[in-house]
């Protein structure tokens, strides 16, 4: 039996206990285990799981698993071959919401295939997210025009941000650009800067990944980070580290805390910049497909349970140590 079709027979009595047990491993942290430095007000980070990692889960079983993790939210995918397609908006992210605030959690990023206020799927989509709530929207990536120069790129898309923000604006929700490591536009933070001069910076700003900061900026990504720092809205955590490949250096993922991140600095970054905002937990390692967004999975979900609840584990353990 496909483990994906083990795992939604289970009964939700089941399912609940074995959570429940394997939830009780986790560490319980008492308020006085906050190091002495820690800030007046500061805040624990809210982490919510990219719904792209449980694709192998329907809308019920996806946040009943997110809650048993112990997760805050959950950052839901809202595009093509998503969780909820663009053209059942309407209809299917009510119920991925319900079910989502029905277990508990928070429901208030989503990743959308959203990047041209032109694109009247893509309006649709906002409308519908921002009619329910959500604060957050990521949207995608810019492409850098063809036979065109790169300054002469920046300047297309800078009028498109500008754009997108109004729109942002009239809707009352917040778009998100992610930095992404490779040849995509704002793969560097001082692009991306350039890019956002001239929108709303209310409206749109950045979902910072420091995976791809990284390995973009190497030693600099904390430049870049300053740098970027007053727009951003959201944030990824996920981690990576450089591995010889059939001769070639690659960027592969790994769990949190056992790649080149340097996430006690990372965070202490956040805090001094007063940044709190919402986190994605994005799973970019070998996890029996999880890691593609797989709806048919080569591991039982068991196993994703346990490295999930690993990463979410390390995650607050680095941020309270930060």
């Amino acid at each position: 039996m496909a483990p994906v079709q083990h795992y939604q027979q289970l009964s939700r009595r089941n399912f609940i206990k074995q959570a429940a047990v394997a939830a009780a491993v986790l560490p319980v942290v008492s308020p006085g285990f906050y190091p002495k430095n820690r800030a007046e007000g500061e805040k624990a980070l809210e982490v919510h799981i990219f719904s792209k990692c449980l694709h192998f889960l329907d809308y019920e079983h996806m946040a009943e698993f997110a809650a048993r993790v112990g997760f805050d939210g959950v950052d839901l995918t809202v595009r093509p071959g998503g969780h909820v397609v663009p053209e059942k908006v309407a209809d299917d992210l009510p119920k991925a919401i319900g079910e989502i605030q029905r277990a508990g959690l928070q429901s208030t990023m989503i990743a959308t295939a959203m990047a041209d206020p032109a694109d009247t799927v893509g309006r649709n989509v906002l409308e519908v997210a921002a009619s329910l709530g959500i604060s957050f929207y990521r949207t995608d990536y810019f492409q850098y025009l063809k036979d065109k120069s790169i300054p002469e790129s920046i300047g297309f898309f800078q009028k498109r941000a500008k754009e997108l923000s109004e729109l942002n604006s009239r809707l009352a929700i917040v778009g998100c650009y992610q930095n992404h490591a490779g040849l995509m536009m704002g793969a560097s933070l001082w692009e991306l800067w350039d890019v956002l001069q001239h929108a709303d910076h209310d409206y749109l700003g950045v979902q910072y990944d420091v995976r791809h900061a990284v390995v973009e900026g190497g030693r600099s990504w904390v430049n870049g980070l300053k740098l970027i720092q007053p727009h951003i809205k959201t944030i990824v955590v996920k981690d990576f580290k450089w591995v010889e490949q059939g001769g070639q250096w690659r960027s592969v993922g790994t769990p949190i805390g056992e790649g080149m991140v340097d996430f006690k600095s990372y965070f202490r970054m956040l805090k001094d910049f007063n940044i709190q905002v919402p986190a994605s937990l994005h799973i970019e390692y070998p996890l029996g497909g999880v890691e593609s967004g797989a709806k048919q999975l080569k591991i039982e979900p068991e196993e994703v349970f346990r490295a999930m609840e690993k990463d979410l584990s390390t995650i607050r353990r680095l941020w309270l140590e930060a």
